[in-house]
């Protein structure tokens, strides 16, 4: 289907304001202006921040309580989006209220470590001390460790994959589900919506190579750590929540994965949304479809993490 209008407006906007040198700081601005399109933040009964420790010093986490929370309840480790160079925990402080409220999960959103300053395996070594942390932690934080999952948007689904292939690995932390919304998944794609999208819709190719450069060097792009998508086998991961959007040049990204890990023998619900674009769910307040949409997943999340 065509473009969502609305989200053609947004990326009109986003087009005038680009203007400048494309630096980390920039990039880092654009990010944090993003909450301004969030819309109204869905309340939720507490938020508080608390550390954890990693491998190079305390890791920064916000966890945000449901009104409707049970006790223990459902959780979901969150990592956000950015490039691996971007975003913080206010950045996406409005969808990770959203998904508490939406799926009744105790959301624990992690503040990684980002490149240039931190270049990989910086965050993915946070993000596998917090989860180890929640998981240990299950019971102070009201949370069922048999229900626990884990998720991110764009670079931080990409961390979230990976956060289930080396659970699997090593053994543990469980995890009961993984959210991945518009997930990067391979470093080496091209052709496809890599090449249909790759200028114009929000997240293009320029930019996608500049944070993976900053993030990942002389890395090979497939490596399995850096691609999870290039992993060599996807069996025995836990249940798959992945959406994509029609109009987002990462889009074959998440079709592949979700298409790979059915073949593996995992659970996938896999949800392209027309008319849609990157970001998509953190621009609520401007587009109504994509607000109904984010309910929608925290909704599917709720499903999935439903029962004891």
């Amino acid at each position: 289907m065509p473009i969502d209008p609305r989200a053609r407006r947004f990326l009109d906007i986003v087009a005038i304001g680009a203007a400048g040198p494309a630096t980390v700081a920039a990039r880092r601005r654009g990010l944090a202006a993003l909450a301004r399109f969030a819309g109204p933040p869905a309340a939720v009964a507490a938020v508080s921040e608390e550390t954890c420790p990693g491998p190079a010093g305390a890791v920064g986490l916000r966890l945000y309580r449901p009104l409707d929370a049970a006790e223990p309840g459902p959780g979901l480790v969150y990592l956000h989006g950015g490039g691996f160079v971007a975003g913080d925990l206010d950045s996406h402080d409005g969808l990770c209220r959203a998904l508490a409220a939406g799926s009744g999960c105790r959301v624990v959103s992690v503040a990684y470590r980002l490149a240039p300053e931190h270049p990989f395996p910086a965050a993915p070594e946070d993000a596998l001390a917090a989860l180890a942390h929640v998981s240990g932690e299950a019971g102070r934080l009201g949370i069922d460790p048999a229900r626990l999952a884990v998720g991110g948007d764009s670079a931080g689904a990409n961390l979230a994959a990976l956060l289930c292939l080396e659970a699997r690995d090593r053994g543990g932390p469980a995890v009961a589900a993984q959210l991945l919304l518009c997930p990067v998944l391979d470093a080496a794609g091209e052709g496809g919506s890599r090449a249909a999208f790759a200028e114009g819709h929000g997240l293009d190719r320029a930019t996608l190579a500049r944070d993976l450069a900053a993030y990942a060097g002389a890395l090979d792009p497939f490596y399995p750590r850096l691609s999870p998508l290039r992993a060599a086998s996807l069996a025995g991961l836990p249940p798959a929540l992945i959406h994509t959007a029609e109009y987002d040049m990462v889009r074959d990204d998440g079709d592949a994965y979700a298409h790979r890990l059915a073949a593996a023998g995992v659970p996938v619900r896999h949800t392209c949304h027309p008319g849609l674009i990157h970001d998509f769910y953190s621009l609520g307040g401007l587009i109504p479809v994509a607000a109904a949409a984010l309910r929608g997943i925290a909704g599917e999340l709720r499903e999935v993490l439903a029962g004891g």
